[in-house]
């Protein structure tokens, strides 16, 4: 393993201000990449700034629009002159309460949290990578697809893992590559913004605690993941040494497949 793996990449990072994404762009920028840092929270420049590489950016945009997508890639290749890779890290659960209980406008707001920004970057992503005769996806998923009192973001990432490998099929031709890392629980420190901002009740708390049980019960390990533990096998992914890789959903999850 080499300690520059990305020298001479350009990477964009979603979900880059806080959590794994934060990880893995400023790790992938410490292994010698140009990185853009790419959020919707204003803060995402100072994250970018804390890089050991002057090669990085901040970018703020929303991607749960088309035209955040696009607009993020449009930069980049202003900024560094074309895109190699790009790992998705937008999404996480906004509630979690039984199916019964949810809402049919929170179960759209799961959807456009965890579904829609990684369709839209990858669709707005390949024009670039196309020009560039070739690049790679890393999208994050989850092992929730199986698990208690978020079926919404179950679905939402179960349709990453479905873009994951259809688009893979469709243009390995290319010398495109998509792959996933399917995360279990993470533990991390406190988000600056929160997973949902109207605030949790005492009852959906309750219904967090249950979720939190069940995903720790579930890894054969009994404790959730660090954020290295997630960061490590996201980069292997985007970097050559796993250039025979495509279509994988990699459970990384303590054992628990999802």
């Amino acid at each position: 393993m080499s300690a520059q793996r990305f020298a001479g990449k350009v990477l964009v990072v979603t979900g880059a201000a806080q959590g794994i994404g934060r990880g893995v762009a400023l790790r992938a920028a410490a292994e010698g990449g140009k990185v853009l840092f790419v959020d919707r929270a204003d803060f995402v420049a100072e994250v970018a700034a804390e890089a050991v590489s002057t090669d990085t950016a901040g970018f703020v945009a929303d991607l749960e629009t088309y035209e955040g997508a696009r607009a993020t890639m449009a930069f980049a290749v202003e900024k560094f002159g074309g895109i190699d890779i790009l790992i998705n890290g937008v999404g996480g659960a906004i509630r979690m309460r039984p199916f019964a209980e949810f809402e049919p406008e929170q179960i759209d707001a799961e959807i456009r949290r965890s579904l829609m920004p990684t369709l839209y970057t990858c669709h707005a992503v390949l024009p670039h990578l196309l020009a560039r005769g070739g690049g790679t996806i890393v999208n994050i998923s989850s092992n929730a697809t199986r698990g208690i009192r978020r079926v919404p973001y179950s679905a939402a990432k179960g349709g990453v893992n479905a873009i994951t490998q259809a688009l893979a099929m469709e243009y390995a031709e290319h010398n495109i590559r998509v792959v996933a890392t399917a995360p279990g629980g993470t533990s991390a420190p406190p988000r600056r913004v929160p997973r949902n901002a109207a605030g949790d009740s005492e009852q959906e708390k309750a219904w967090m605690n249950e979720a939190v049980h069940q995903v720790t019960e579930s890894t054969f390990f009994k404790r959730y993941g660090s954020i290295d533990e997630q960061v490590a096998p996201i980069l292997f992914l985007a970097s050559d040494e796993a250039s025979y890789i495509t279509g994988s959903v990699l459970p990384v999850a303590g054992g628990d497949t999802g």
